[in-house]
C-alpha cells in the first residue's frame, strides 16, 4: 500500500515520537510505501527513518519554499509549486491516509481529505492516530457535527480514530483487503 501520512515537521516530545516511530516501523515491515511531505526534520524525519530502516519505501512531496528541507535518499521526491498542488499530489500518490499529531498544516490536510470523502470524491480509508489523546477535542467536535446534521455521511464512513499504532495499519489493511475503501 502507498500510505499518505499527514504530520508535523516539528521536534516533539517522546510521547509523540515513540508511537509515530512504532507506526513507521510497522509500515516498513509490511513492505508499504510512505507518502509524506518530504521533510527531513522533526516528526517527519522520525517516521521516514522508521519506514526506511525497516524496508519500506519513501515517496516525498515537498513544496518549493521548503525544498531545502527535503529528505535526500528518498525513493521518489517531487517538489510542488504550491501547498494546494502538494496536497493534491500527496492524495494522488496514495491508497490511504493516516493523520498523526500536527499543527495547522496537518489539520488543513486532514480536513481536506475528509471534505473530499464527504462529497464522494474519494473513498480512500482515513485513520487518525489519537496519540496521547491529542485529537480528543477534534473527535468530540466531529461527533457534534454528526449529531447536529452537519455531516451528510456517518462519521464512521469518513474517518476511524485509532488509539494505538498497530490499530492504524490493521484498519487500513482490512479496508484495502475488503476493497471497500471505508474509513
Amino acid at each position: 500500500m502507498r500510505i499518505c501520512v499527514f504530520l508535523s515537521a516539528a521536534d516533539l516530545d517522546e510521547r509523540y515520537t515513540r508511537p509515530a516511530r512504532e507506526f513507521a516501523e510497522l509500515l516498513g515491515k509490511g513492505g508499504h510505501t510512505l507518502v509524506w511531505g518530504g521533510s527531513d526534520s522533526g516528526l517527519m524525519k522520525v517516521v521516514a527513518d522508521g519506514v526506511q530502516e525497516t524496508g519500506g519505501r519513501l515517496c516525498g512531496v515537498s513544496v518549493d519554499f521548503l525544498a531545502a528541507k527535503a529528505r535526500e535518499g528518498a525513493d521518489e521526491m517531487v517538489i510542488a509549486t504550491s501547498l494546494a498542488e502538494r496536497k493534491r499530489l500527496l492524495l494522488e500518490k496514495s491508497d490511504a491516509v493516516v493523520v498523526l499529531v500536527g499543527g495547522a498544516g496537518t489539520l488543513d490536510e486532514a480536513t481536506e481529505i475528509l471534505e473530499l470523502k464527504k462529497h464522494g470524491h474519494t473513498e480512500k480509508p482515513v485513520v487518525l492516530l489519537n496519540t496521547a489523546g491529542f485529537y480528543d477535542g477534534l473527535k468530540t467536535q466531529f461527533r457534534r457535527m454528526e449529531d447536529e446534521g452537519f455531516l451528510p455521511r456517518p462519521l464512521a464512513d469518513l474517518v476511524f480514530f485509532a488509539e494505538e499504532p498497530a490499530g492504524v495499519l490493521a484498519r487500513l489493511e482490512a479496508a484495502v483487503t475488503v476493497g471497500r475503501g471505508v474509513a
